[in-house]
């Protein structure tokens, strides 16, 4: 495929690309996801799945199904809910059909703890309305219980055909199983150390709860595991683990990334890792919100994360230099922002008209060291001008230089021209690569060897 063509075949945001130099991924089964017509595919030759999950209190029907709505706006395609007691459980099927009436048809997922058996048996409308479990089988019941509450939530999945997450952590790890292991290794010829150990109860949890699930009749291929941990070095290592041990479907996260910029640097640290050697098949971004930040960010850094990768698409990439003493920061610094927001706020119409649009590659440049340069790689890009150079922004189409732009509208001309080159190279009509002619509102500038748009 050359830089100019696209494969309207496989396109769109069920597309996953294979990273130069990345792993293939990891032989998994195929878990399915459904709500009404909806489907997500967690697993086998399914993109890697973007999910995330609420802070609002799910008894607020009206507040959480504007959160959940906002999460599947940003991209998460699958949304999980706390389900943390009869309130929130009454709840439930009233939100489902809040987001049903809104047109929001994400398919949710419960989260419980420690009296998810009851909450599930005694709401049956709840256990319905969710797509999908989730069950720590560290805080189901102490002893007998313990085996008596995991195996009544086994039952309603399996009645309602619902998949499973199994999700251990070792905040929450199965104590009795811990302190055995922790017995067996005291005694044992060459002991490991104590972290060792508990990276082992950890896979040993998860896998022998699937097991048992198993054994209570839930479907091998209604579960997926996850093992999360707070630090990036022992993520790393227990999910090494849990993927040689299993071909069950894997969901990848840390339990607390953190706030801001330590949390994003950490996941992906951690995620990066993992996925480049082909692990995992869903994943969550689990930041602490700044005060009054958005939920959504978490979305879009999963999304940034596998699109960086080069294992998913979902928005235009913008390239954008840092900016230096050459550039006049402020005006690059917002066209920049302008861009990259404009581009991101059009997808959701722009998916369902322009097939493979995901792939556009923008790039915006604050000086001539290299702007013109990145521009001509992009598949459409503008150079500012820098401190002292001639205040004119030329703009690159498929390499080739196009047209010119001056003066105060710079931005809305800049935007004219991408969303004239979207519509030529992926819409309905387009039959061949856009030819990058500039706007028919060009006016010629022969002696310039460019066409200008006067502002």
């Amino acid at each position: 495929m050359n830089r100019h063509t696209f494969d309207r075949s496989n396109s769109g945001p069920e597309r996953e690309l294979l990273a130069a130099g990345a792993s293939p991924r990891r032989a998994a089964r195929t878990m399915h996801v459904r709500w009404g017509r909806r489907e997500v595919r967690i697993g086998g030759d399914a993109p890697i799945v973007v999910q995330s999950m609420t802070n609002t209190p799910t008894a607020d029907v009206e507040a959480t199904a504007a959160q959940v709505a906002a999460l599947a706006r940003a991209g998460s395609e699958l949304v999980r809910i706390t389900v943390n007691d009869a309130a929130a459980a009454a709840a439930v099927a009233p939100l489902r059909e809040r987001l049903d009436r809104m047109g929001v048809d994400v398919p949710l997922v419960g989260d419980f703890h420690y009296n998810g058996h009851k909450l599930l048996t005694r709401h049956p409308d709840c256990a319905r309305a969710l797509s999908k479990y989730r069950i720590n089988p560290g805080n189901v019941g102490p002893g007998r219980k313990r085996e008596d509450n995991f195996a009544r939530m086994i039952e309603v999945a399996c009645a309602n055909d619902r998949p499973v997450r199994i999700g251990v952590n070792w905040g929450s790890l199965d104590q009795v199983l811990l302190a055995r292991m922790m017995d067996e290794n005291a005694v044992a010829t060459q002991p490991r150390d104590g972290q060792a150990v508990l990276r082992e109860a950890l896979v040993v949890s998860a896998i022998e709860n699937a097991e048992r699930a198993v054994a209570l009749g839930l479907p091998r291929d209604a579960i997926c595991l996850s093992a999360k941990v707070s630090q990036v070095q022992e993520l790393i290592a227990v999910y090494r683990m849990l993927a040689r041990r299993c071909d069950w479907p894997l969901h990848l996260g840390l339990t607390e990334a953190g706030m801001g910029s330590k949390g994003i640097v950490a996941s992906t640290a951690a995620l990066a890792i993992l996925l480049q050697q082909g692990i995992g098949d869903t994943i969550r971004i689990s930041l602490t919100p700044e005060p009054g930040g958005e939920r959504t960010r978490e979305v879009v850094v999963a999304q940034e994360i596998l699109q960086t990768m080069g294992l998913r698409m979902f928005a235009p990439q913008v390239t954008s230099c840092p900016g230096c003493g050459r550039t006049d920061s402020t005006f690059f610094q917002e066209l920049a922002a302008s861009i990259q927001g404009w581009l991101r706020d059009s997808m959701p119409e722009w998916k369902k008209r322009y097939p493979g649009v995901e792939t556009l590659q923008v790039a915006v440049m604050g000086c001539v060291v290299n702007g013109p340069g990145e521009s001509r790689h992009a598949d459409i890009g503008i150079s500012l001008p820098g401190s002292g150079e001639t205040p004119v922004a030329p703009v690159f189409i498929d390499g080739e230089r196009s047209v010119t732009l001056r003066g105060d509208h710079i931005a809305e001309e800049f935007e004219a021209i991408v969303a004239g080159y979207v519509e030529r190279r992926f819409g309905a009509d387009a039959g061949s690569a856009a030819t990058g002619s500039p706007p028919p509102s060009s006016s010629s500038n022969p002696s310039a060897g460019t066409q200008t748009l006067q502002s």
